[in-house]
């Protein structure tokens, strides 16, 4: 994997990488954003150390890889696209503290996500992010073939409900198994942050077949965890990965800012 303006180094043997030479506080060229989308396809997850974002600066590095999306939850008030993430003393929950796939609940779900953190806690606060290619990779024959008769639907309500209970959330269905729409590679796409029930089987048998795949997805040996330093950022490809933010230092304050970039709606034809 060789790249012409930037430096990837794999953090494990399945996930993640850490990409050195690239200022994202500044406008990239044509090479190096071309550069940037083949190491998210290569690795699922880059991270990059010392960029002093702002949201305006963060807007602009997620426009090199497509619109943004406007989450189901509130951003801020000058740059609604930009998502405040912030925990302190008085929080009660954070966001992506169980395994998900970022806003799998609706049709068109995000192709990716960039999360910059500018304030952290002195110890934890990591995030974990594991490849669904490698998930999908370890089932047998027989189960893959299984999946791919199988949709799944997913509720919004699940991860936002806690937050308003009477909200009206998004719910989508997608496939078991997908096919990322860049590398070709075949994945499994259930979440135990959205995915409530498989399609078209007893509520026991679907209720035992996501058991099953929650904790095959979440297996160690398909995962890279994050440490985060002040100013690091995360760009991980929503399409074949979940991630968990381990809150693990409470009461300290981690904060900072997230944006993500529209899914492209023909790679979702159950959608139309």
């Amino acid at each position: 994997m060789s790249y012409q303006t930037i430096q990837a180094r794999r953090l494990t043997p399945t996930i993640g990488a850490e990409i050195s030479g690239v200022d994202l506080t500044q406008p990239l060229s044509d090479a190096a954003i071309a550069d940037l989308k083949q190491a998210i396809a290569d690795h699922q997850v880059i991270f990059f150390r010392d960029q002093k974002l702002d949201p305006e600066s963060l807007k602009r590095v997620g426009l090199y890889f497509g619109e943004l999306q406007i989450h189901a939850l509130k951003g801020l008030p000058d740059h609604p696209e930009v998502r405040k993430l912030h925990a302190d003393e008085t929080s009660k929950h954070v966001a992506g503290e169980e395994w998900h796939t970022d806003m799998s609940c609706i049709p068109v779900p995000p192709m990716g996500s960039i999360l910059y953190l500018h304030t952290l806690p002195p110890l934890g606060g990591d995030t974990v992010f594991a490849s669904m290619y490698a998930a999908y990779d370890a089932l047998s024959d027989g189960m893959k073939a299984y999946l791919e008769t199988l949709t799944a639907t997913h509720d919004g309500k699940l991860a936002f409900g806690r937050f308003d209970p009477t909200g009206n959330y998004p719910i989508a269905v997608h496939p078991v198994i997908r096919t990322h729409p860049v590398t070709g590679r075949k994945l499994l796409f259930v979440n135990r942050g959205f995915t409530s029930h498989i399609n078209g089987v007893p509520q026991d048998e679907s209720d035992a077949l996501l058991q099953y795949l929650f904790k095959h997805a979440e297996n160690a040996y398909f995962q890279v965890r994050f440490t985060w330093t002040p100013h690091a950022v995360a760009f991980w490809d929503n399409r074949c990965t979940q991630h968990l933010a381990i809150w693990d230092y409470f009461p300290h304050v981690r904060s900072g800012f997230r944006v993500q970039v529209e899914g492209d709606p023909k790679d979702y034809p159950e959608a139309a």
